[in-house]
C-alpha cells in the first residue's frame, strides 16, 4: 500500500494569504467631490448679505449732491406751524388753488412728483395757481415724520420747493439727519435754527395737526391731490390731468 505525500515541515502554521488589493488604473481619473446644494445656497445667501449691507452702508453714508441749488422760489403765504394748515406758496389771488398730500418716502410721489412736478411749479410760477403741501407720515413711522419735520423748517427758511424736491430728486438715499441737515447747507440754510429744528422734531405739533386734518378730508393715501377743492382720481394725476382740471375741463 503506497503511502499519501505529507505536507512538508511547518506547513500547518503558515498563513493563507487572501486575495490581493487591485493597483488602480493610472488611467482612470478620481471622481471630484461636488459641493452639495445647500452649501452653494448659503454661498447666494452671504454675498446677498454683503450686498445689502454695503448697499445700506451707502444709503445712510453717501454725500448730497444738490441739482436745483439757485432755483427761484415761489412767495410763502401760509408757513409751516399753523394748526390744520399746510404750506402754501404761490402768488396771491391766483384764480386755482392746488392741495398735494405727499410722504416724502412714499415711491408713487417720487414719482408724482417727477412726472408733474414741473408742469405744477410752471402754473405757481406764472401765477395761475398757488400749492399746498401737506406733508403725511403714511409710509415709514420712522423715516416719514423725520423728513416731514425737516421739510417744514426748510419752508420756514423760504426753500420749500426746492428742498422737497432734492428730497424726492435722491429718493434712494437714507435721508439720516445728517443727510437733511446738509441739504440744508448746500441750499444755504445751514443755520443754528435750522440745525435745532431738524435735530428737535420742532414740527411734531404741527405735523400732528396736519394728520388730523387730513383724516377730516378723508385723506387715505398719498399722493392726494385736491384742485380748487375736487379730489382727482388716479387717471387724473398726470400733466395733462392736472393741467385739464385747472382748466376747468374735467
Amino acid at each position: 500500500m503506497s503511502k499519501s505525500k505529507g505536507r512538508g515541515k511547518g506547513a500547518a502554521n503558515r498563513p493563507v494569504k487572501g486575495p490581493s488589493k487591485p493597483v488602480a488604473n493610472p488611467l482612470v481619473q478620481p471622481k471630484k467631490r461636488r459641493i452639495g446644494p445647500g452649501i452653494v445656497i448659503v454661498g447666494i445667501v452671504v454675498l446677498a448679505l454683503v450686498a445689502a449691507v454695503g448697499v445700506d452702508y451707502w444709503r445712510k453714508n453717501s454725500s448730497v449732491e444738490v441739482s436745483s441749488d439757485g432755483r427761484v422760489e415761489p412767495a410763502m403765504i401760509t408757513a409751516p406751524g399753523k394748526s390744520g394748515e399746510g404750506v402754501t406758496v404761490g402768488k396771491e389771488g391766483a384764480k386755482t388753488h392746488i392741495d398735494v398730500y405727499l410722504d416724502f418716502r412714499c415711491p408713487h410721489c417720487a414719482e408724482f412728483e417727477r412726472e408733474t412736478g414741473p408742469a405744477i411749479d410752471a402754473l405757481v410760477e406764472d401765477g395761475t395757481a398757488t400749492l399746498t403741501y401737506w406733508p403725511m407720515d403714511f409710509v415709514n413711522p420712522e423715516a416719514s415724520p423725520r423728513l416731514a419735520n425737516a421739510f417744514a423748517a426748510a419752508a420756514a427758511n423760504g426753500k420749500a420747493l426746492t428742498y422737497a424736491d432734492e428730497m424726492f430728486e435722491d429718493f434712494t438715499k437714507a435721508w439720516t439727519t445728517d443727510q437733511l441737515l446738509e441739504l440744508g447747507k448746500k441750499l444755504g440754510i445751514g443755520d443754528a435754527k435750522f440745525e435745532a429744528a431738524v435735530k428737535d422734531n420742532s414740527y411734531k405739533g404741527w405735523l400732528d395737526s396736519i394728520s388730523d386734518a387730513s383724516t377730516k378730508r378723508e385723506v387715505t393715501g398719498t399722493p392726494t391731490v385736491f384742485v380748487n377743492g375736487k379730489r382727482l382720481d388716479g387717471e387724473q394725476l398726470t400733466v395733462d390731468g392736472i393741467k385739464a382740471a385747472v382748466s376747468g375741463i374735467s
